[in-house]
């Protein structure tokens, strides 16, 4: 048995928290490992943030001012990916993490009291597999998977 769910959610601060008790709710009723349910949320809350505050550019392929989570839970893994329709990542970026994450990226490090850059950092120190991409013309991918640990009882666990 797997669930895989998409949402489009508005570019809002409140759609952030909306994403997160989505795959929270799913997790738990699937039987997920609470911490391991926690990392994700927290990696998925981070990549909503990024696409509230840079996936602005209407009428690119996505709804007006929105963005979209797609998230797969099977036997032995999750998958979440968002998608905006903002300018995308700086050539840069566009890569493929797979934990160990390697050394930091050449970015500098945000200054110590900033309040963001560190967003995508966080999401591949919790992730198991991270990749950022651009969709041309389109906007930016955030995708992240995770092995995933089960409570006893679990309904999906894998068999």
């Amino acid at each position: 048995m797997s669930i895989w769910w998409s949402v489009h959610l508005r570019r809002e601060a409140a759609s952030v928290p909306l994403a997160r008790r989505l795959l929270l709710g799913a997790m738990d009723t699937a039987g997920v490992d609470p911490d391991i349910s926690f990392d994700l949320s927290v990696a998925l809350s981070e990549a909503c943030a990024n696409a509230v505050e840079h996936g602005g550019n209407e009428g690119a392929g996505e709804p007006p001012g929105a963005y979209r989570v797609t998230a797969y839970l099977d036997g032995e893994r999750c998958r979440i990916e968002v998608a905006d329709s903002g300018p995308g990542f700086p050539a840069r970026r566009v890569v493929r993490r797979t934990a160990p994450a390697p050394a930091p990226a050449p970015t500098p490090a945000p200054a110590l009291m900033a309040e963001n850059g560190r967003g995508l950092g966080l999401i591949e120190q919790l992730a198991d597999h991270v990749q950022f991409g651009n969709r041309p013309g389109r906007g930016a991918v955030v995708s992240f998977d995770k092995i995933l640990k089960w409570r006893e009882g679990a309904l999906l666990r894998a068999m």
